[in-house]
């Protein structure tokens, strides 16, 4: 992967929420391998999944905590946050940083926004990755470099709640025509915004 400069990216749209349900993580019908996913941290993947047609779901194993998602675009996985954006961000990148993942670049939405007399709720994105998890991916199909590196949003939506979001991996590899086997380099990355939020 090639190192990321900082640059204004376009904000997402509205979303509205919904609520979790949970199901395994599975690409072409089948559950994913724990052993697969070390490629990218050394940590195990939540569960993560996809439902038929398309709308993404996951699971997060955390006792006495209402598990929410939001609906915010095909293949999106969004976990609620009971920090602000920035210290949310800070400690997702404190846990990439530890498992030795590359931080690229992270662009502040609602700050650019602020230099031209725009508002927009406190919205920054991480970009991040490791040239061993992606490259495989990269190779298998080319196009999915558009995707990568992998990404996480973290904002406000407009009752003040905050979100990290990311894309589901069993997504992408939909998108790519991709193999359990092929994507399972970067299924970590559900694991890592877990660590982040506890």
């Amino acid at each position: 992967m090639h190192r990321a400069s900082r640059a204004v990216l376009s904000p997402g749209g509205p979303v509205r929420p919904t609520r979790w349900t949970r199901r395994p993580f599975a690409v072409g019908g089948r559950r994913t391998p724990r052993a697969a996913v070390a490629v990218l941290a050394g940590v195990p993947v939540l569960a993560m999944g996809a439902r038929p047609g398309g709308s993404t779901v996951a699971s997060a194993q955390s006792a006495g905590k209402e598990e929410r998602a939001m609906t915010a675009g095909e293949g999106i996985i969004s976990r609620a946050s009971t920090r602000p954006v920035l210290e949310t961000l800070d400690r997702l990148e404190g846990v990439l940083r530890s498992k030795g993942i590359t931080i690229f670049a992270r662009v502040d939405h609602s700050g650019e926004a602020a230099k031209v007399g725009l508002t927009l709720p406190p919205t920054q994105l991480l970009i991040f990755g490791s040239p061993k998890a992606g490259t495989p991916v990269m190779l298998a199909a080319p196009t999915a470099a558009i995707d990568l590196p992998l990404k996480a949003l973290a904002w406000q939506d407009e009752k003040g709640r905050v979100w990290l979001s990311y894309n589901d991996p069993a997504f992408l590899a939909r998108r790519f025509g991709l193999s359990e086997a092929q994507v399972a380099p970067i299924s970590g990355v559900g694991a890592l915004i877990e660590l982040a939020l506890k």
